[in-house]
């Protein structure tokens, strides 16, 4: 690491490198909440679009994500990360840009806004897969968890402040003149990265050839299949996510407001609550690990993310109860999310080899995020087949019983993250043990 980084116990606050990255970060998450808003606003106001068209722009935003395993192969070879972080910020701000100079032409169409949303997506599986090798030469180890804490909050955030301020800026600037403010949010990202000194390693490169990079992406999945602590938390990462899809906030909704009878304006004061309890959450779990163990925050997590729908699920009784119960499954939900969250990733990021990190979030990302659209499908069915409210049962339980893949690994053992400790790793491929606090 730079030797301009901060040591083990250091604030993170008082590290210039990781304060710009923060900024940066922070300022993009919550252009991010904008473009959620404008752009199906967009799609439905000057287009017409159908719910179905509209649906197409989310499924087309995580359809890059089937890539990724073989991006985050190209990625390893890439010996300057950072750059290709800022080089995704810039695509993105580019891409959007360009909706707004189609409205103001009065060009805009239903397939460029397909292509943004599939570009858009793209770029950030791109900043994805190269950001967990900046991460840790960003980071020390030490900090992991409160690194993680720290961007979690600012996102956790966002979603509470962002659709507020999104909808005020549609409201006064107009849809299209709004993902101006989202372009500019990323540009900001791709200035402040830049900056961020750090120093980085000659890639591994092999040859680039097509049966080159489709080997080392079989390396990456091999890796996280052979690795106790990443086999786990990949196989239970998958499975609630695709339980908390078969939910999905769509049905959520449609469940609120057709079988509780919640107006719109409850509903959204609930996943506004739900919000705030992501964000205690996100300043939380430091403390709660330190206390508890990072292993074991991470397997309550992993029990208190999905289980909570089952409170909603349940609800019955006079309209402020029904309204209740649907604010505190959010919350405790949200508040899971984090701990879940916060801790994996970090917990992720400590076993990892430098060598590997960019193959293993494509590997991880193509898993993970691949079965959320097969959850949504599944979901769909099963609320048309049973119901909506035994279908977010089935969500709940199902979710929560994810778990059982983390209780015979070795997480629900591991107590830290600091270095000089012992774990039960197995060997990367170059025969390096990594080892991690117990």
């Amino acid at each position: 690491m730079s030797g301009t980084g901060p040591t083990a116990g250091t604030s993170l606050w008082r590290d210039r490198r990781f304060c710009r990255f923060w900024a940066g970060q922070s300022v993009s998450q919550f252009g991010d909440r904008i473009t959620e808003l404008a752009l199906p606003l967009i799609a439905v106001g000057a287009l017409g679009a159908t719910a179905n068209q509209v649906a197409w722009l989310t499924a087309l935003l995580w359809t890059p994500n089937l890539l990724a395993i073989l991006l985050g192969a190209w990625v390893d070879q890439r010996a300057r990360k950072r750059r290709l972080m800022v080089l995704a910020d810039l695509v993105r701000a580019a891409v959007l840009l360009g909706v707004p100079v189609a409205c103001l032409l009065d060009a805009v169409t239903l397939g460029q806004l397909y292509v943004v949303a599939l570009l858009t997506g793209a770029a950030g599986v791109l900043f994805n897969t190269a950001y967990p090798p900046f991460f840790v030469r960003l980071v020390p180890r030490a900090s992991y968890v409160d690194a993680n804490s720290k961007l979690s909050t600012t996102r956790s955030a966002s979603y509470v402040v962002g659709p507020a301020v999104g909808g005020a800026l549609i409201q006064v600037l107009t849809a299209p003149v709004t993902l101006v403010v989202d372009a500019l949010t990323f540009l900001a990202s791709a200035f402040l990265v830049g900056r961020v000194p750090i120093d980085e390693p000659p890639a591994d490169r092999d040859a680039e050839t097509a049966s080159s990079l489709w080997r080392r992406a079989r390396e990456g999945l091999s890796f996280v299949v052979g690795h106790p602590v990443l086999r786990a938390a990949l196989s239970c990462a998958a499975t609630v996510n695709f339980f908390s899809f078969v939910a999905g906030s769509g049905l959520l909704v449609l469940f609120a407001n057709r079988s509780l009878g919640l107006s719109a304006g409850a509903i959204g004061v609930a996943f506004g609550v739900g919000a705030t309890g992501s964000l205690l959450g996100a300043v939380s779990a430091p403390k709660l690990s330190g206390r508890f163990g990072v292993g074991r925050s991470i397997v309550v997590g992993a029990v208190l993310f999905p289980a909570p729908v089952a409170i909603a699920a349940a609800a019955n009784g006079p309209l402020w109860l029904r309204a209740g119960a649907l604010a505190a499954a959010e919350f405790l939900s949200g508040f899971g999310v984090m701990l879940f969250d916060v801790n994996l990733n970090s917990l992720q990021t400590s076993v990892i080899p430098d060598g590997m990190r960019s193959r293993v979030a494509g590997a991880f990302s193509t898993v993970n995020y691949g079965v959320r659209p097969v959850g949504a499908v599944v979901g769909g069915a099963l609320a048309t087949l049973v119901g909506l409210r035994a279908t977010l049962l089935v969500a709940a339980v199902g979710g929560a019983l994810s778990v059982l893949w983390l209780l015979p690994s070795p997480i629900p053992r591991i107590r830290s993250l600091a270095s000089g400790g012992t774990a039960d790793t197995p060997e990367d491929a170059d025969g390096d043990s990594r080892p991690m606090s117990r």
